[in-house]
């Protein structure tokens, strides 16, 4: 390994001096394997994030993860085991970017632990944080499910009971429409029935005031006397 020392003069000016070692060591025979696996693991996938159990059911589940954004990952892998039992299930796949996974044939009422991790070209990330999670009873999923069904039976019962109360109104309405209308039509009709009397009436009566008759049965005469020729004698 070489060293440099620098030393400053009187003049203001700086000299520097290489020293070279007598004798170099020798080049570990392991150092191009541990260069190697260095820059495997600074070029590896990080661990996934945010893994998730959902679904839960008596014999299934589904784990959901999250990755990096700025990493390319082409596949994963999961462990899967029973708590405090050694025997241990992997699950790997490649060629996908899916952030999801199905676990089936699980057991009722058990606990288990999984662990995601990433694959990419350069090849698998660190595990990610374990996951604990308990597969419920199926007699637990059937009552649930019954609880979920007596729900929904209530929830169809009372919206057809609002449906019969509207339309009940929507009827009531349409009778309270009808009523209206066949009171118009017979207003209209008695209104229209009254027309040709009232014109008869008026008619006769006209006729009587245009041409009044007498008592004993003609005509009036004039009141007013005929005008009789008048002679006039101018004498001269």
């Amino acid at each position: 390994m070489c060293s440099s020392v620098s030393h400053a003069s009187d003049h203001g000016q700086t000299s520097r001096f290489l020293l070279l070692p007598r004798s170099l060591p020798a080049p570990c025979p392991h150092s191009i394997s541990c260069c190697s696996s260095v820059s495997l693991l600074a070029d590896s996938p990080s661990a996934p994030v945010n893994v998730t159990v959902k679904h839960l059911k008596a014999n299934s589940a589904v784990v959901t993860w999250d990755v990096l954004e700025d990493e390319v990952v082409i596949g994963f892998a999961i462990s899967q085991q029973k708590k405090d039992v050694r025997m241990l299930r992997f699950i790997q796949e490649v060629n996908t970017t899916t952030r999801s996974c199905a676990l089936w044939d699980l057991e009722e009422d058990t606990e288990y632990i999984v662990h995601v991790q990433a694959i990419s070209i350069q090849g698998q990330s660190p595990a990610s944080e374990p996951v604990l999670f308990k597969t419920p009873r199926e007699a637990e999923k059937l009552a649930s499910k019954n609880k979920d069904e007596v729900t929904m039976k209530e929830m169809a019962k009372k919206n057809q009971q609002l449906r019969a109360g509207e339309i009940l109104i929507i009827v009531v309405v349409l009778f309270m429409w009808a009523g209206v209308i066949a009171l118009f039509c017979r207003q209209y009709d008695i209104i229209k029935d009254n027309e040709p009397n009232n014109s008869k009436e008026k008619a006769k009566s006209a006729s009587e005031n245009s041409t009044p008759e007498h008592q004993g049965g003609g005509l009036l005469r004039s009141k007013f006397p005929k005008n009789k020729p008048s002679v006039n004698i101018i004498e001269a």
